[in-house]
C-alpha cells in the first residue's frame, strides 16, 4: 500500500511520480493559471495524490484530476458529477 499526500499548486509534485504525469501536472497548471504570478496567486489550491491499483491519481481541489493508465498514457479532465446519471447513457 502507498500513502498519498497533498501539495500546493505551483510547488514541486511528490517524488516518485512518473515523469509523464509530472509534465502533465505542470502543463495543466500553466493552462489553468497562466504565468507564475497567477500560479502564486492560486497558492491556496492543492493537489491530492492517491494511489488506485498501484497507479497515481492527482486531483486538484475543485475536481479536475490527472492520472496515468496501465499503458503509461496520461489522462486528465474533470471528475464526473456523482449526482449525475449521464454515465448511464454511455
Amino acid at each position: 500500500m502507498r500513502i498519498g499526500t497533498r501539495w500546493e499548486v505551483g510547488s514541486t509534485p511528490p517524488a516518485g511520480l512518473p515523469e509523464e504525469l509530472v509534465d502533465a501536472i505542470y502543463e495543466f497548471e500553466r493552462q489553468l493559471f497562466g504565468d507564475l504570478h497567477a500560479v502564486t496567486a492560486a497558492a491556496h489550491s492543492f493537489w491530492t495524490l492517491t494511489w488506485l491499483e498501484g497507479r497515481p491519481v492527482c486531483q486538484l481541489d475543485g475536481g479536475p484530476e490527472i492520472t496515468i493508465d496501465s499503458n503509461g498514457r496520461v489522462h486528465n479532465g474533470a471528475i464526473p458529477d456523482s449526482e449525475s446519471d449521464d454515465w448511464l447513457d454511455a
